[in-house]
């Protein structure tokens, strides 16, 4: 992998090993972002990617987009969902929205290799 790890976070789309190696990363202090689940709070129970940040319900956008606001104007983020279904429309409609580029875990987590957790 190239040292420009940040390019990683400029992709629209990001694969289950990039992603595994930006959570390595950031880990060691190289990188900043936080990795968001947008499903629900009975699938981030059951799976969900170890070193997610937050729960941020994509059935909750507008109750919640005052922590969307925060995380778009603040931080650089990586969003995740099942299957990428549900990330794929949060990023078009972010992209309509606040006219930037956000990444996804493109195949979401049913494709993901690296580490899992629940409870």
């Amino acid at each position: 992998m190239s040292k420009n790890y940040n390019e990683l976070l400029n992709k629209t789309q990001i694969l289950g090993d990039e992603l595994i190696e930006l959570l390595k990363l950031r880990e060691k202090g190289k990188i900043d972002f936080e990795l968001i689940d947008i499903r629900e709070p009975f699938e981030y129970e059951n799976l969900r990617i170890k070193g997610v940040d937050k729960l941020l319900p994509i059935t909750r956008f507008q109750t919640d987009i005052d922590k969307w606001d925060e995380l778009i104007n603040n931080k650089k983020f990586v969003i995740y969902c099942r299957t990428g279904n549900r990330t794929s429309y949060l990023q078009r409609f972010i992209k309509e929205k606040y006219n930037i580029d956000i990444p996804h875990l493109t195949y979401g987590i049913v494709d993901y290799s690296g580490e899992v957790e629940s409870g």
